[in-house]
Formats: structure tokens, sequence, C-alpha cells
């Protein structure tokens, strides 16, 4: 799921473009625009939920059709209903809106009592009813159009959402709630797509049985171990992305070798404390800033750690995490782990099984030619024996041979892969290369060379 900062539109201009919203906020300005409406669209910022809000406060006659587009575009619509909701023609006009899109696929509607009983909006009681006197002398000549909001007051009411009209918890508990739902429905609606992944499932199952989400346990740091190009940063994405909605705050930290040979390991810090505790923090080593920490369920990841001094920075004693948190370590050195992660913490990333390693590679090599697989078998099986089930060699490979057309072309191809290797392939396996010490780097020279 792509979540990204809140926006709304200004005085005077249209909603802004683009190709979705998470979610759309329907509200009556002077009943709540200063109140439940603002806290609630702050909460959802906090939590980088795209959220459309009309912040005009002068509105016309009519919705215009840039604003029924930034409703169809929002997966998810949130009505706040207040005791004058129903005054304003805007509003109701909104509501028969977000009622009609509400029956597409993946759109849902959350209605929000605020100060009003649900009664009253569904049988248009109370001061729904001195609205409704009022609209129906105004709309004499057009009486369906009054009949349609009506109706869509039932509906909307009927639906599955949150009571604030007696006041029983504070506003705080009640926005919490909705944004918890809010989040909670978008996280099952963007479950990782794992199609074009292949044997990655039970992969993913052990990382998960490692990590025991629902224990107890004060902080879990597990290890992924394996070569360059095996597909450890991507397991640990996947689980990321599955997980991350369970805990208090979240930080992928990507690239951490290369990016302390460029910035350094202090930069990281900062930039990882910043992401957790969502704000600049120039004091890392304060007492202040280290109990927030400690107070904070987080789910971490560190993708390609090749030192024990990263771990200390990062995952060590001077940064300590909240009660449940959980910490996701890449390494291509598994003694490197080892002084951090308990040998039973760590998941060895092994080359995909034969079947799988086919399966990827005639998947980007043929894609939707199966006419072809049978007719190039025998030349894609030397390929994927070349590969030795590395899943990055099989999608660079599967790619290169994608573009040749006949035979001749794939035994050129290969032919000339055995004499010049790839080198998007060469790249990512050299740099285990170029961390070994000079006497390490002349045995394992003399190793290849003598084989």
């Amino acid at each position: 799921m792509d979540v990204a900062s809140s926006s709304s539109s200004s005085a005077d201009d249209n909603p802004p473009r683009r190709e979705k919203y998470d979610v759309f906020i329907s509200f009556r300005g002077e009943d709540t625009r200063l109140g439940i409406t603002s806290h609630l669209h702050a909460a959802l910022l906090q939590k980088k939920i795209e959220t459309y809000i009309d912040n005009r406060l002068q509105r016309g006659e009519e919705i215009g059709p840039a604003l029924l587009e930034a409703i169809e575009k929002s997966t998810i619509s949130v009505i706040i209903f207040s005791q004058n909701y129903a005054s304003s023609t805007w509003c109701l006009d909104e509501l028969v809106h977000i009622l009609k899109c509400n029956n597409r696929e993946g759109r849902m509607v959350i209605p929000v009592f605020y100060d009003i009983n649900p009664s009253d909006v569904r049988k248009q009681h109370g001061s729904y009813a001195d609205a409704f006197a009022q609209l129906e002398k105004r709309f004499a000549n057009n009486i369906d159009k009054v009949h349609k909001w009506r109706d869509a007051l039932t509906t909307a009411s009927n639906l599955s959402g949150f009571d604030h009209s007696n006041k029983s918890g504070t506003e705080v508990d009640l926005i919490q709630k909705v944004v918890d739902h809010i989040w909670t429905q978008l996280c099952c609606e963007s479950s990782y797509d794992l199609k074009g992944f292949v044997g990655i499932e039970g992969r993913i199952k052990k990382i998960e049985s490692l990590l025991s989400i629902h224990s107890p346990d004060g902080c879990i740091t597990i290890g992924i171990w394996g070569m360059g190009g095996i597909g450890k940063t991507t397991l640990a994405e996947i689980v990321f992305h599955k997980l991350f909605s369970k805990f208090e705050a979240s930080c992928f930290l990507r690239n951490v070798r290369e990016r302390e040979q460029k910035d350094g390991l202090e930069e990281l810090q900062k930039t990882l404390v910043k992401e957790i505790l969502k704000e600049e923090s120039s004091s890392i080593g304060s007492t202040y800033v280290g109990e927030r920490l400690s107070r904070t369920k987080v789910l971490i990841v560190l993708d390609d750690v090749s030192d024990s001094m990263q771990l200390e920075h990062l995952a060590g004693d001077r940064l300590l995490y909240g009660i449940g948190s959980r910490i996701i370590i890449t390494s291509r050195d598994r003694g490197t782990l080892g002084q951090t992660v308990e040998e039973g913490n760590i998941y060895e990333v092994e080359v995909l099984k034969p079947n799988d390693a086919f399966q990827l590679f005639y998947s980007l090599a043929f894609k939707n030619n199966s006419t072809h697989k049978t007719d190039y078998k025998e030349s894609a099986k030397k390929v994927v024996h070349y590969a030795k089930g590395v899943p990055l060699a099989l999608i660079v490979l599967g790619s290169s041979f994608f573009n040749c057309k006949s035979k001749e072309e794939w035994e050129d191809e290969f032919n000339k892969l055995k004499r010049f290797p790839s080198e998007s392939i060469q790249k990512v396996l050299r740099i285990s290369y170029d961390r070994l010490e000079i006497n390490e780097k002349e045995i394992f020279l003399d190793i290849a060379c003598f084989f």
C-alpha cells in the first residue's frame, strides 16, 4: 500500500488532481471544521493516509465536477453527521454521490454521528426535521431531489459507524477508533501482491514465525542471511509491508552499508529516529529521545548491514525500543549477524529449487508466449542451470533472453554470456568479494582458478 501526506484544497482552488485518495471527509463546516474534523484530518495526516478535505469557507449551491471526482477516487468516505449537516444542500449532494460510489468494488462509507443521534439522521427528526421543512419549501418544484436526500440519510445512518451522540468517551478516543478502523481497512485493501514472486510464500511464513508478532516478549531481533542477489531485501520488504500496520511506528532503512559510506553512521541514526518519531531531532543521545523510543513499539528493517558498528548505532544499546518491537536485519555476513542476533533467529535464504527457478525464468523470458516454452525448452534449461537458482541472475537473464526471437539468437546470447557474464549480476556479486581481506581475496581467486 502507498500512503502519503494528506492534502486539501485552498479557499479558491478546485481539489488537487490525484490518481487516488484513501479517504474523503464530508462535513458541515460551521459545526465541526475547527473541532473533530480538523482533529481527524490531523490524525490521518500523521498516519500518512492520503486524505481529501474541502476547506473552502464559501461554497456555491452545487458541488462541481472536480469534487465529485475526488469522491469517486476515494477508497473510504467518512461522513461526519452533526446537528446542522442536513441544512447544507452541498453536504447532502456530497452524501448522495458518496452512496452512489459505495456500490463500486472496494469503496466504503463510514458514518460518524457527532452530537446527533443516529435515529434523528435515519428518520430526519430533531434538527434534521427543521432542516427538511425548509428544504421542502425551497425545492417545492423539485421535490424528487428532497426525497433523494432523505433516502440517502436513511441509507447512510443504517451503515456501520461510530456513535458519539451521548459523548460516552472523549473526542480523542473517538478519533483514535476511527483512524484505527480506517487504517485496518486500508491495510486489508492493499495486502501485498505476490504476483510474479516464485517460491516465496514458505519463506515469508518462516520469517514471520521467527518474529513471533503475537508474543509479549520485549524486543525481538532476527537476521536474514544469504549471498548477494538471493532475495534478502525482497523478503524483508514483503514482510515489512504485511506487518507494519501492527506497530506504532516503522522504518525500512535501505542500503545501510552504502549509505554509511556516503553519509556516516550518525546521519543514518538521525534518519532512523526521525522516521520513528516523525520529527527532526538533533539530540539523538538525549535522555528524552531515548525514553520516547523505549515507549514506542516499532518495526524496523536494517537492509544490507555489513559490520557490527552499524548494528551498535541502529539496533544496539544506543537505541532501545519499546516492548513488542521487532527488528529485521539483512546481511551477507553471518558473522556480523551473530554478534547481535541469536543463532536460532537467523534465517538463511537459499537458492531457488529447480522447479521454482524454471518458473521464474520462464515467466520473464517467455511472458505470455506459451508456444516458445516448448520449442526452447532445452535452451532454457542451459540458462537456468547457469543461473544456479539465484533469483537476481534468473531475473536479469530472463529479461535478456526475452528479446531473442530465434533459437540461433538464443545460442548466440548464451555463448556470449559464458564469455562475458552480465555486468548487472557481477556488480552485485562483486560487493562480497570487495569486502574480503587481501589474503582472503587471494585464497578465493586461487580456489576459483583451480576449479
